[in-house]
């Protein structure tokens, strides 16, 4: 036995005592196994079974159990004085090497060299090599390319016996799990998404291993085997509560021949029976597109069909992605009703920064400790030289002490390992992150591997956050994921990118051909699309009527606006309208312009006129939302509020989406029409008698503001909504407006999918005298268009053009720009200004700090340090600023914690506080900023009246 393997060490402190580095290495292979045998799903064993001869299991453990070879070199040895001295004894020497040098030579990337090294040795062909070596390199998140495997220096690799001591621990990892590597000469290549979800759960393996409670450290050779490193890997793996999907017989039983009724206790619709058909034919994983009307339940659907897909394809879990925290929640609520009748004992999360404000969520989780690992530093504090090959990757906050509960075990709450929770619902965000050149990208991959990724609002996405969605979907059909998308409305071209983006991963071709796909044909609309294994496209669309017996027919009036497009012109409509009764919905397409109209309106509905916007303090917001579903939502519900006689509904683009309200009447400022269409579907929303609508009302009717004709017939609009839209899709939208209003209106949903064609086509629209103008408007459309995809590319993960790689080499050497942390990452998969997230808090006149309701919280606010009840009070006051340049800049470089507060709080310690005046005023980055219970967030330039 090489004497190196009894003093080399992996870990200089774990549990105050040195670990050498065969006993990690053997942990994190007994780890591995555990991982196969527990978690993965059969989709992902499958894939890496045929790659390896049927020995899948036993490979994997050998490269999570390799991970670390690299640090058997000078460069990460000499790090420790003292441990250094024993390695130096025993034989094992170096010369001329500076702490520098040492830092250039990640112990990743030595790894990397070794494996590369011994496994030539062992006969593996190029081919193999070439794709394994990637998978060592990238273990601390970040794959290099070939050309950064080379050492500063000879001595920091190791010369002369740290060769022999090298393949020794290559040679005893592979005794210890009874093979060696010549008996992996035939393993083949998987494809390269699969690649990089192994990498990915090699970190995994490597994280759970280097947990410090469960894996002390073992500094003599005599305690170390495998046999050993299995008995803690099962303790740790048990006390952590780990667990992989919902077992094989779980999801859709196939005697079952309507699932909807299993699972929702109602008869499937034409739609939904429609999608599990569709699904239950696809020959692979592949692409459905469900488009149907608001109401039609496409989320039932889309849950039932990814049962079917999961059983067929050996998928284990969901991914269900929506566009907004707001949305997620209630989308938890019913993923969570679901999950419970598939396989209950199945972990599930929420993945959105407010995840703590859902109650549900919250009744989940216990308080509990998991040593985290600090994904930027190394064992000493210092930073993580990995990164120096692919200068510009930063390095993200370590993972934090997690909480767990009773459906999410708590490490997968830990720092970057949501999607590993094998089901989970959150904002798509958590999804795009995975088409992003990001450090650890590969731990969002083998979450996402051998599950079904369901996304809802599709058509919610503009051109830059498309970008991301066409990156994944390209990753996720190459790794066979099948995925579910959801829209009311989408328009023609996106729904052929959408295909071809899929076609394109599975085929790694940047160019399929899709002249096969049928053309949609009626409403509601199923497209389902896959690779047979012959290389053939497989493309079926259905299309049926809706399962309700009659369409809406919405009249289309036009509000005659002033030219500033004064707010009294909305105010002074919907007075006219329901001061005697009757339910509003008001959307404008500002904040301000919402408070401004709610400030009309108040004189004359007091309590009967609500404000409903995405600047209000969380706990706020989510009472409102609330409050107004309860008040408006379905008829019949157990407990629900009576409807009221009057109330006035004034909102933002909160009410677009997931909002289930019905309204009498919609008064909404103008937006591009498959926007505008969303508005209309909370319009005589749900089935009432005629009596529980005033007279004049029992007819849908949409009154669009924000648009106006000039003396020449031109169209107008208010700067806010350019700001927001853009002048295209507005004058086509306003175009098909006025169509409307000039004949018998909108037949919804019957008329949505050409509405839509059309709003998002290329044909004139709008009289000849608008011709010129369209023309231009389109023209700075297109080029804003183009020049917000091409800035999106820069952090695409690999983009188009890496179709057909065959490895991961160099994946992150063309970086993406530092991401400290999930605000400014959200800054790169949507497009904008950043915007920051604070909390509120006011100061007494007294000088001493309360929570935003006016409870006291101390000096400093420490009060709020282990009394669970006010920290609840002080995290629902938490806001997200106006992302404005100033305020942005100003709230990053002064704003932080409070002085008091507890920094053993993994979200005290990281939060912003803003603190107002008794006022609820300050004076903040050029602006002055007041909030109120009513009005919510206002702000205002100082100097400014």
């Amino acid at each position: 036995m090489h004497a190196g393997l009894g003093v080399v060490w992996g870990k200089s402190k774990a549990q105050n005592s040195a670990h050498l580095l065969l006993g990690h290495l053997l942990d994190t292979a007994a780890v591995g196994e555990l991982v196969w045998d527990r978690f993965l799903s059969s989709a992902v064993k499958d894939r890496l079974d045929a790659h390896s001869g049927g020995r899948g299991r036993l490979f994997f453990s050998l490269l999570c159990g390799l991970h670390d070879v690299g640090k058997a070199t000078p460069a990460f040895q000499m790090k420790d004085d003292a441990l250094a001295e024993r390695v130096r004894v025993a034989g094992l020497d170096w010369r001329r090497l500076t702490r520098n040098q040492s830092r250039q030579w990640h112990h990743a990337r030595a790894g990397a060299v070794i494996m590369r090294t011994y496994a030539a040795e062992a006969g593996w062909p190029r081919e193999t090599r070439n794709w394994v070596w990637p998978l060592i390199a990238g273990h601390h998140g970040i794959v290099p390319a070939t050309a950064t495997l080379q050492p500063p220096t000879p001595s920091a690799h190791g010369e002369g016996p740290w060769r022999e001591a090298q393949r020794a621990f290559v040679a005893m990892v592979a005794r210890e799990l009874g093979t060696d590597l010549t008996s992996f000469v035939n393993v083949s290549r998987p494809r390269r998404a699969g690649q990089l979800a192994l990498s990915g759960l090699i970190i995994m393996a490597d994280w759970i291993a280097s947990d410090e409670t469960h894996f002390e450290g073992q500094p003599s050779l005599e305690k170390i085997s495998l046999k050993e490193s299995r008995r803690r890997a099962e303790t740790a793996w048990t006390s952590l509560g780990l667990r992989g999907g919902w077992r094989s017989s779980h999801p859709a039983p196939q005697a079952e021949k309507d699932l909807v009724r299993l699972r929702f206790g109602r008869s499937a619709r034409p739609a939904q029976a429609a999608a599990v058909a569709l699904a239950t034919e696809m020959p692979a994983p592949g692409l459905m597109i469900i488009e149907a009307p608001m109401g039609e339940g496409k989320t039932e659907a889309a849950l039932v069909t990814a049962e079917v897909m999961a059983r067929r394809f050996g998928a284990d879990g969901v991914f269900v992605g929506m566009p907004t925290q707001a949305t997620s929640d209630p989308m938890f609520t019913r993923v969570l009703e679901w999950l419970m009748k598939v396989d209950p004992e199945v972990p599930i999360g929420l993945l959105h920064g407010r995840a703590r404000f859902n109650k549900e969520w919250a009744a989940l989780r216990r308080e509990a400790r998991f040593t985290g690992i600090d994904e930027g530093l190394d064992e000493y504090g210092l930073p993580d030289d990995c990164d120096g090959a692919s200068a510009g990757n930063g390095s993200s906050p370590a993972a934090e002490p997690a909480a767990s509960g009773e459906a999410a075990p708590d490490w997968f709450l830990g720092g970057k390992r949501g999607l590993l929770t094998p089901v989970t619902v959150g904002t798509v965000d958590q999804l795009l992150y995975a088409a992003t050149r990001t450090k650890h990208v590969m731990l969002r991959h083998a979450g996402l591997a051998g599950r079904v990724v369901i996304l809802d609002e599709v058509h919610a996405y503009d051109v830059y956050m498309a970008q991301f969605l066409f990156e994944a979907l390209r990753w996720l059909a190459d790794a066979g994921v099948p995925v579910i998308l959801l829209s009311a409305t989408l328009p023609p071209a996106l729904r052929l990118r959408l295909i071809e983006a899929y076609v394109q991963g599975v085929t790694q071709n940047p160019d399929p051909e899709l002249g096969s796909i049928p053309a949609a044909n009626g409403y509601p609309c199923l497209t389902a699309v896959a690779v047979g294994n012959d290389g053939g496209l497989d493309a079926r669309v259905t299309s049926g009527a809706s399962w309700r017996d009659r369409p809406s027919d919405v009249r289309v009036e036009i509000l005659a606006e002033t030219v500033e497009f004064a707010p009294t012109s909305i105010a002074d409509a919907v007075t006219a309208e329901v001061a005697d009764g009757g339910r509003a919905l008001v959307v404008c397409n500002t904040v301000r312009r919402a408070q401004d109209v709610f400030d009309l309106l108040r004189p004359v509905f007091g309590a009967d006129v609500v404000l409903l916007h995405a600047r209000f303090v969380a706990t706020a917001r989510a009472e409102r939302a609330e409050r107004i579903v309860d008040q408006l939502g379905p008829p019949g519900r157990s407990g629900a509020a009576e409807r009221p006689r009057r109330l006035v509904v004034v909102a933002t683009q909160v009410a677009e989406q997931s909002f289930d309200v019905d309204a009498d009447l919609l008064v909404s400022d103008l937006a591009p029409i498959d926007l505008l269409i969303q508005r209309v579907g909370r319009l005589h929303r749900h089935v009432r008698p005629d009596v529980d609508r005033p007279h004049r009302l029992r007819q849908p009717r949409l009154i669009v503001s924000g648009l106006r004709l000039d003396a020449a017939g031109l169209p107008s609009w208010p700067a806010g909504s350019r700001a927001v839209y853009g002048d295209h899709p507005l004058v086509r939208a306003a175009a098909l407006v006025l169509d409307a209003a000039a004949g018998p209106g909108w037949s919804i949903p019957a008329q949505v999918p050409a509405l839509v064609a059309d709003g998002y086509g290329e044909h004139p629209l709008g009289p000849p005298s608008w011709t010129a103008a369209a023309e231009r408007y389109r023209q700075d459309w297109l080029d804003k268009e183009a020049e917000r995809a091409a800035k999106a590319a820069n952090y695409l993960l690999a983009g188009v053009d890496a179709l057909g790689a065959k490895t991961l080499d160099g994946l992150h050497d063309r970086s993406a720009a530092p991401r400290e942390d999930d605000e400014r990452i959200a800054a790169v998969v949507r497009d904008g200004p950043e915007s920051v997230e604070v909390v509120l808090v006011r100061r007494a006149p007294d000088g001493g700090l309360r929570t935003l309701a006016g409870r006291p919280l101390g000096p400093n606010g420490e009060a709020v340090n282990g009394d669970d009840a006010l920290l609840e009070e002080v995290v629902g006051a938490t806001i997200r600023l106006p992302p404005i340049e100033a305020i942005t800049a100003a709230a990053r470089a002064e704003l932080g914690p409070l002085p008091g507060w507890s920094r053993d709080d993994p979200w005290l310690r990281h939060a912003r506080a803003l603190v107002l005046d008794d006022k609820l005023s300050v004076a903040f980055g050029k602006y002055l900023l007041t909030y109120d219970n009513d009005h919510g967030l206002r702000y205002q330039r100082q100097g400014e009246r």
